[in-house]
């Protein structure tokens, strides 16, 4: 049987982390078995659902990389499927009319939480047997079994049992008609030939109540595993306050794609000490049976060190290329300054996220407003402008500009002005960058360019002279 697993998101936000891991996780599972995924929207709650939230979730799972094979299915395209199923319920008695008003449901569900009972449906209406009249408002409510318990072996969480009498009559169809969660999500995964359910563990307490949904369609039931949820540092679910949670808020971010994916699927998932995962490896490596029971802990500083790992191995071209989207995005011009090929090639292992790079190399493409005040404080001292001087008079010698050149002008002041390299270099990399942190002094000059580094220095020592007076 071929394996079929689903992501069925709700449109009513955006994707956050913890879908993006159950997608991932029903992805890999698929992959893994040679079997596919569907994708369905559960749009159902109309009033909170928009197609906005839509796009948002869709770009989101492109961007990831995690396609489906079937879908996107909508649930507000199959109301007509959903009643169907609700008369089938009705005329084979497992489903019932309620006429119950919200105002006695208040009463009865407060007069049970008085006298420490489990609030839930009194089943008035069960044995009634009649269809509402014109105009007469009525929901449709699943017959329950009332005896017995619901069973089911969890691949994550191992047994799970409850008993019918625990549960309630829930509403299948409101007064309009339109069809209820737990009904919805059982005749599309029936129809649409779901074979496992890979699924938060905030959903298991919905489980029993579909498995008897299940029993009566007279369907064979999916295979369920719920994984843990993610929680913040504070050890509570992980939320806004907790930072970025939206996929495409990290994308802004500059997380590569890869990068989450590899943090996600440690997130509750493991292989031995393993840290970085291609996605082939998790194909082959990955299994549900693998799942752990516990929480997982959300730490924003692992994520940043998996990015960096990813940063420093990826293609040159692909970093160049997204730099470049980056930059564009920031209005520079990118024909003024040093090849992006060469600047990412330097720059990969000093940056833990691609905004970080592109904060680092904005002084190679743009001039730059003014000086650290801490390196300047630092490192400038009453004869830094001689030294600038004399650098930028080797400097505007050299008609070849490389490094082999820069650095030998540069080993030329240090020669005949008697310094060490850090006393001529900081002073030259805050002239030339603003700031005392970038990568080795001929480097950064020859990326720079000789017309920039000339004028800056200039700059530089007007600023000394003005600040020493």
């Amino acid at each position: 049987m071929q394996t079929i697993t689903r992501f069925p998101p709700s449109p009513t936000g955006s994707l956050h982390i913890g879908g993006a891991r159950t997608a991932l996780f029903n992805w890999l599972y698929a992959r893994k078995t040679g079997g596919e995924m569907v994708l369905r929207i559960e749009d159902t709650d109309q009033e909170r659902s928009t197609q906005a939230a839509i796009d948002v979730i869709l770009e989101s799972m492109k961007w990831l990389g995690l396609t489906w094979n079937k879908g996107p299915y909508y649930q507000t395209k199959r109301f007509d499927r959903y009643g169907e199923i609700i008369a089938q319920l009705l005329k084979q008695s497992d489903a019932y009319y309620c006429f119950c008003s919200k105002q006695r449901l208040d009463e009865v569900r407060g007069a049970q939480r008085k006298s420490g009972e489990k609030p839930k449906y009194d089943g008035r209406c069960r044995e009634l047997n009649r269809i509402p009249d014109n105009h007469e408002e009525a929901v449709v409510r699943f017959k329950n079994p009332s005896q017995g318990t619901v069973v089911f072996n969890d691949v994550v969480r191992g047994r799970v049992e409850i008993a019918n009498a625990e549960m309630d009559d829930l509403i299948l169809a409101r007064t309009d008609g339109a069809p209820t969660y737990n009904l919805t999500v059982v005749v599309d995964d029936i129809d649409m030939g779901i074979t496992h359910v890979v699924r938060g563990e905030d959903h298991i307490n919905n489980t029993p109540r579909q498995i008897n949904i299940f029993h009566a369609l007279k369907a064979k039931l999916p295979v369920f595993a719920h994984v843990p949820l993610i929680l913040g540092k504070d050890g509570q679910r992980l939320s806004k306050r907790h930072g970025a949670v939206s996929v495409l808020d990290y994308r802004a971010m500059g997380i590569l794609p890869e990068a989450l994916l590899n943090y996600l699927v440690r997130l509750g998932w493991s292989h031995g000490d393993q840290e970085i995962f291609d996605f082939d490896e998790m194909i082959e490596l990955f299994d549900i049976k693998d799942i752990n029971k516990s929480p997982a802990a959300f730490n924003l500083e692992k994520l940043l060190w998996v990015n960096q790992q990813y940063i420093v191995n990826a293609d040159q071209a692909r970093l160049a290329k997204e730099m470049a989207k980056i930059l564009n995005r920031r209005g520079l011009g990118l024909g003024d300054g040093p090849d992006l090929n060469e600047v990412v090639e330097v720059m990969r292992e000093r940056a833990q996220t691609l905004e970080e790079m592109a904060d680092k190399i904005t002084y190679l493409y743009k001039d730059f407003d003014g000086y650290d005040p801490k390196a300047v404080k630092k490192n400038i001292k009453p004869e830094s402008g001689n030294l600038l001087s004399v650098v930028h008079s080797q400097l505007a010698r050299i008609d070849e500009w490389d490094e082999a050149h820069i650095n030998q002008a540069i080993n030329n002041v240090m020669d005949t002005e008697n310094v060490k390299l850090g006393d001529l270099a900081q002073p030259l990399r805050i002239a030339i960058s603003g700031s005392s942190a970038t990568p080795s002094i001929d480097v950064t000059v020859k990326l720079v360019g000789k017309h920039r580094t000339l004028e800056r220095i200039e700059k530089a020592i007007k600023f000394i002279a003005q600040s020493l007076q």
